[in-house]
């Protein structure tokens, strides 16, 4: 399995990155909506997410991403805005707290997600936009990019291994 490489760039207020994987845009999508796919790719290398609540339409999906070297954890709340199955996730996303408090010092992304079949390709373009520049730049100097790529890397292991079980199984 080869690795791709994550594309990004910023325009103005908004981060976009995009990546292909070799799978079928059901399964891509799937992989972003049911929340025993999201716990085994979502984080970065070395965290793992556990979902309080995951109601996607409509719905919020609460969740806590934990770092297996250190225990450090790291909330989040996706409050879902528009949903159009294997086509398009719009939503916000906040820091919270533990209890689904979204913290107010930290900045709030309105993230739309597009899937789209490239041949015998998916890819995702993901498009987030932050209130400021200033923002945006805080969640970059927080190694958000890498931190996305690595989960990227993770979805495309866990696609491969989907897809490999359906073979096999």
């Amino acid at each position: 399995m080869s690795r791709k490489q994550t594309r990004t760039r910023t325009e103005g207020r908004e981060l976009i990155m995009e990546r292909s994987f070799d799978a079928p845009k059901k399964l891509v999508y799937e992989a972003h909506v049911t929340p025993d796919s999201v716990a085994r790719w979502w984080g970065p290398t070395g965290w793992e997410t556990h979902s309080t609540e995951m109601a996607v339409e409509p719905g919020v999906w609460h969740y806590c991403m934990r770092s297996s070297e250190d225990g450090q954890e790291a909330w989040g709340k996706a409050t879902y805005q528009e949903v159009v199955p294997d086509a398009r996730l719009v939503y916000v996303d906040a820091f919270a707290d533990q209890y689904g408090n979204e913290l107010a010092e930290m900045p709030k992304m309105l993230i739309q997600v597009d899937f789209s079949e490239e041949g015998k390709q998916t890819k995702i373009t993901s498009r987030t936009l932050f209130d400021s520049e200033e923002e945006l730049q805080k969640i970059i100097d927080m190694q958000a990019v890498e931190g996305m790529s690595e989960t990227y890397d993770r979805l495309d292991e866990f696609l491969h291994d989907q897809q490999k079980n359906k073979e096999e199984g």
